[in-house]
């Protein structure tokens, strides 16, 4: 059979009779002929239903179509490949194929109005790994599961065969499951050194189960898909974060220490901080969420949504906020984009359109669980100004260095938008825009750099809107699929799609269905969060059923010394911290991200590498007194014993509280600060 190659920056496209085969820098990206399509599209009809964040999405297939018959032109852009249900018949859709800032870039155009599902498949091969898709839990290889990519709650438990998520589900319409969370996003890495991005904000399915193919669906005709290689994993999550951008450096105060997460009013805070200053805990900042005011669920302590300080909850905290600045210890509070139907805000809001509606033309109102909000319009530039004033007169005119930007991920489907695009279209792209007026506050009050807010929520390119990413609400127990091990694989596969800075709630946040936080699982989660980008508490949802740093003198002074080592690595975390807004390479890094050629490395999801230096495997497991961990290549030092053992093996160390398994590459320039903890 006559075959013809076409080739042009990079780009080789065998043509033969039947389809034809692409190449990238050498990597086979496409494959098409008549007996195995790489196109399909069709038609369906969704039906998607949210109960206070989780979604309950069906889908009916109305057409699915392969698209068999492809002819190629060339012209001085690249290519063009129309494709047809077989020869003869008319074109169905038109993919454009050219270089564009040296990436690969597939557009689609001449599609029928009528289509609103795409499939496409991606070359594959047995041994291949894939990993990002946002941040994902359960999972850090993807390979052999599908992963549905919906910004949503990710769920109680997230693991259907769990007693807490069958509760969850049975109760409370919210158990979760491997893939569900705060933040996908449709950008794939492969372990062939090239990264994957579908332009598209409908919902969508990456199906990495298939030996020969990964199949990539989408709810509507993609924008465009974007491939782009690299010769190393360094310069791959460079080349990913010079395409969606890179967090900003946090602010110095950042190391001063750990940040309590505190509720109850100035008294509870001046207490407590008393009584931890005097143990010697070292302390950059008070987190209070309830500033502006609580209320009592049955889920447990709920937040006031009107986003000015509360009086009555925190008196004097316009003079406090400078008292505490001066001893060193910032403030923190707490926003989201909605606001609760009791407040001056939300009656702004009303009479000022800024507010979406429902099919009726009037405001649309979610229940957030016994209370009821509405939903800032941030497609109504009107709307998305007036907002921004809010964060920067009530929060930054106020005072606060900081704040939780939480939700994000619960627009419903069925509200009607300012820019009259669909709600299902602009679900998943509503993070990014709340991302987006928290960044541009600070920004425009001259305060990046300064001050810092963290989010849960994310989608495509929230990387460069987002300060800081915290796992969201993990269950306060030990599952792997939602409680202490779940934030490492969030913090790795967030990382290497640009999210480089990253953290987790101490101990965890749901307490539902009889979890409670125990002494131990807190102090395990303070040993892991001493060798991420920030130390920070919560309280949980039920703060009374739950053990809290000060719950006895143990604790508090494990926390101390915890908090200690946090502060004296402060010198290495602000290079890295430094790298990632520069480079975007990511603080938790994956173990084969310094040592590709060694295939054990790939699957290892309960580890990390802190920068380039340090190995972290967290006890994740109850009553733990040793911990077994796996080395990459080279030789590594135990922090605490100083025992030198061999990389690329699998070690055996002593881990009592106060010591999680730590261990630094023997003849690191970090040397006498990684020495000079292990003597703390």
């Amino acid at each position: 059979m006559r075959t013809e190659e076409l080739s042009t920056k990079g780009l080789i496209l065998h043509r033969s009779p039947d389809g034809f085969e692409l190449a990238y820098n050498g990597l086979k990206l496409l494959r098409h002929d008549s007996a195995s399509p790489m196109l399909y599209v069709g038609t369906g009809e969704e039906k998607i239903s949210m109960y206070r964040g989780n979604f309950d999405i069906k889908d009916y297939v109305i057409e699915r179509m392969p698209l068999r018959h492809c002819e190629i032109t060339e012209h001085e852009k690249g290519y063009s490949a129309i494709f047809s249900i077989a020869a003869g018949l008319d074109p169905i859709l038109r993919m454009n194929i050219g270089i564009v800032d040296s990436r690969l870039k597939l557009e689609f155009d001449n599609a029928a109005a009528s289509l609103n599902r795409l499939w496409i498949r991606v070359v594959a091969d047995r041994s291949e790994k894939v990993f990002g898709c946002g941040e994902q839990l359960s999972h850090f290889n993807l390979r052999g599961k599908n992963f549905p990519l919906w910004t949503s709650e990710p769920g109680v438990g997230r693991n259907k065969k769990t007693y807490v998520t069958w509760q969850a589900d049975v109760l409370d319409q919210a158990g979760g499951d491997y893939y569900t969370t705060n933040y996908p996003q449709p950008t794939f890495v492969s372990s062939h050194k090239y990264y994957c991005h579908v332009e598209t904000t409908a919902y969508a399915d990456f199906d990495f189960r298939h030996e020969q193919y990964h199949e990539l669906q989408t709810w509507e005709i993609p924008k465009y898909i974007l491939f782009e290689t690299a010769t190393s994993y360094l310069e791959l999550v460079e080349k990913i974060t010079g395409l969606f951008g890179r967090q900003p450096e946090l602010p110095d105060w950042t190391y001063n220490g750990i940040w309590l997460g505190i509720q109850g009013g100035t008294e509870v805070v001046e207490q407590k901080l008393a009584k931890v200053l005097e143990k010697g805990l070292r302390v950059g900042g008070v987190w209070c969420q309830d500033w502006q005011g609580k209320r009592i669920t049955s889920f447990g302590k709920r937040l006031m949504w009107n986003w000015r300080w509360n009086p009555q909850e925190y008196p004097a905290l316009d003079s406090k906020i400078s008292e505490w600045k001066q001893q060193g210890i910032r403030f923190l509070g707490y926003i989201n984009p909605y606001v609760a139907i009791e407040g001056d805000l939300f009656q702004t809001a009303k009479a000022s359109g800024y507010l979406a509606l429902n099919e009726s033309g009037d405001t649309y109102l979610v229940d957030f669980g016994e209370f009821y909000c509405g939903v800032v319009d941030f497609t109504n530039p009107n709307a998305f100004e007036w907002y921004k004033k809010v964060i920067k007169e009530n929060l930054i005119d106020f005072g606060l260095d900081g704040w939780m930007a939480d939700f994000g991920e619960y627009l419903p489907t069925d509200v009607v938008l300012h820019n009259g695009i669909k709600a299902t279209i602009m679900h998943n792209a509503w993070p990014v825009l709340w991302a987006k007026a928290n960044y541009e506050a600070v920004q425009e009050a001259g305060k990046l750099g300064e001050i810092v807010y963290f989010m849960r929520a994310g989608y495509t390119g929230i990387q460069k809107y987002c300060t800081l990413l915290w796992a969201g609400d993990q269950s306060v127990d030990w599952t792997l699929d939602d409680g202490l091990a779940s934030v490492i694989p969030a913090a790795l596969s967030s990382g290497i799609v640009g999210n480089g800075l990253h953290h987790s709630d101490i101990g965890g946040y749901t307490s539902l269905h009889g979890t409670k936080r125990s002494k131990e699982l807190f102090m395990r989660w303070a040993e892991m969060a001493a060798f991420t980008p920030v130390m920070r508490t919560h309280e949980g949802n039920r703060p009374y059923d739950c053990w809290q740093f000060d719950s006895d003198e143990e604790t508090l002074e494990h926390l101390v010394r915890m908090t200690d080592v946090y502060v004296m690595l402060a010198p290495y975390t602000k290079e890295l911290v430094r790298q990632n807004a520069q480079q975007g390479i990511p603080l938790q890094r994956p173990l084969f991200m310094h040592d590709e050629d060694e295939e054990k490395g790939y699957d290892v999801q309960y580890e990390y590498l802190y920068g380039p230096d340090l190995l972290v495997a967290p006890v994740y497991e109850a009553e733990q007194t040793s911990k077994e961990a796996y080395l990459p290549s080279g030789e590594w030092v135990h922090l605490w014993s100083g025992t030198v053992f061999a990389g690329r093996n699998t070690v055996t160390v002593d881990a009592p509280l106060g010591y999680p398994p730590v261990f630094y590459r023997k003849g690191s320039p970090n040397t006498q600060l990684f020495e000079q903890i292990a003597a703390r």
